[in-house]
């Protein structure tokens, strides 16, 4: 019986999610938005045989003050669904997910946008099912305050239901295109979606073929109550953010078991931590590596990211004083939760959380090859994950470092595909073409 296979998704936030990464040595600073570097990586990505380049996105320059601002290379980057139109035409197998709001976009427009990715890139795209964390966010849309967190979810779940309805407007083979006879689609092979719900008003239908995967990859990351409950009703990836094994394979048993109780094929969804992986020849040498990195971010940034991720100010709280009692607030709760839990388990001062989070907080993996594969093949055997969302500490360098080292490891074990078997992200991620539900 063939080897569990693991599924890598590179995380592109819009490079490296490291505050530091782009004054690491040797680091590209512009990369955010050069054409031509985004073109060597996701190349090397191919070569390296990943499942899919994931880009994130942000619909306002991030909540932090100007001193932290300004060192930060998160805050901007490239439109996700443009830039990854432009690397499907240098591409032939990769996958292309990019992520794009609920609470501030328009169904049909997201029904669009990817069906004409997946059309473009020969049925490789996939849809990133966000809500939106940041409050600033509702001021560039015209709205003075933040939905609530349930609002948001209830607002998506429908969100969903719509997008998909309207991707199954057309028949498969609506498209008759008969020059003798001068018909290009059969009428009756177009459905009208007419959709009236508590959030939403779409008529429909949308303006574009079938996707070729029939619907993109559905791909979500909330890691909340709500979160959870509408991965296992509507994703198929998810991009988890557990920073222990053991936590982990509660939140794969947790997620899974809901699919269980819908009726849902567990295989039918991987789910896939993020995960930030420092290769060196030796512990010592990719240890060495961490510590340059995070000595590259400013106490600035690191306090502001640290206010990001409570959704309070934590500028006023004592550096040197363990972290006070955090109120509950309308940002993201599974990112609040996860700073808290990080500071109570370490006994962290409100500076060393600070630090931690300003670079990254989360998973890491800091060894040679064969140490990140053996705990990779942990993660995957012991169902925590089905892969992993992998985050490189800095570009070019730390994501070659991986391709041409950690990738051969994990083909060796056999747990990794040495060439891809199909074209479309759903083939590599193994999962079903989605029926059409208003044509048999």
């Amino acid at each position: 019986m063939p080897a569990k296979q693991l599924h890598l998704g590179a995380f592109m936030r819009p490079i490296s999610i490291h505050t530091g990464a782009w004054r690491y040595p040797g680091a590209w600073p512009d990369a955010n938005f050069n054409l031509n570097a985004y073109v060597r990586l996701i190349r090397k990505l191919e070569e390296g045989r990943f499942d899919a380049f994931f880009m994130a996105d942000h619909y306002a320059v991030l909540n932090m003050p100007v001193e932290a601002l300004k060192r930060s290379h998160t805050a901007t980057s490239f439109e996700p669904l443009t830039l990854l139109s432009a690397l499907a035409m240098v591409t032939e197998r990769i996958g292309l997910i990019a992520t794009a709001s609920t609470t501030y976009n328009d169904a049909w427009h997201i029904a669009r946008k990817f069906a004409s990715l997946d059309h473009i890139s020969g049925g490789r795209a996939g849809w990133n099912l966000v809500t939106t964390a940041n409050p600033d966010a509702a001021l560039n849309f015209g709205h003075d305050a933040h939905m609530a967190h349930g609002e948001r979810y209830k607002r998506a779940r429908e969100f969903f239901d719509v997008v998909t309805g309207l991707w199954d407007s057309f028949a498969d083979d609506a498209f008759i295109r008969d020059v003798e006879s001068g018909i290009f689609w059969d009428p009756a092979k177009i459905h009208v979606l007419d959709h009236k719900g508590e959030e939403l008003s779409v008529r429909g239908p949308v303006n574009i073929a079938r996707p070729i995967q029939g619907w993109p990859v559905i791909v979500q990351a909330g890691a909340s109550e709500a979160g959870r409950q509408i991965a296992a009703e509507t994703a198929e990836a998810v991009f988890g953010a557990s920073a222990t094994i053991e936590d982990a394979r509660a939140f794969y048993a947790d997620v899974k078991g809901r699919m269980d109780r819908l009726g849902r094929n567990r295989d039918h969804l991987k789910i896939l931590p993020g995960c930030f992986v420092v290769v060196g020849s030796t512990e010592e040498e990719a240890k060495a590596k961490r510590a340059k990195l995070d000595s590259l971010v400013h106490y600035e940034s690191a306090i502001a990211s640290l206010s990001i991720a409570l959704g309070v100010d934590a500028s006023r709280f004592d550096p040197d004083a363990p972290l006070p009692e955090i109120p509950e607030t309308e940002a993201s709760k599974s990112g609040r939760e996860r700073a808290i839990g990080l500071a109570r388990r370490e006994n962290l001062t409100v500076r060393q959380l600070a630090q931690r989070l300003g670079g990254y907080g989360g998973l890491a993996m800091v060894g040679t090859p064969a140490m990140i594969a053996d705990r990779m093949q942990e993660w995957l055997e012991t169902e925590a994950c089905d892969g992993f969302n992998v985050m490189f500490p800095w570009l070019p360098g730390g994501l070659e470092e991986f391709v041409d080292q950690v990738v051969p490891e994990l083909q060796r074990r056999g747990i990794f595909r040495r060439d891809y078997e199909g074209r479309t992200l759903r083939e590599h991620l193994g999962l079903p073409r989605p029926a059409n539900r208003f044509f048999a």
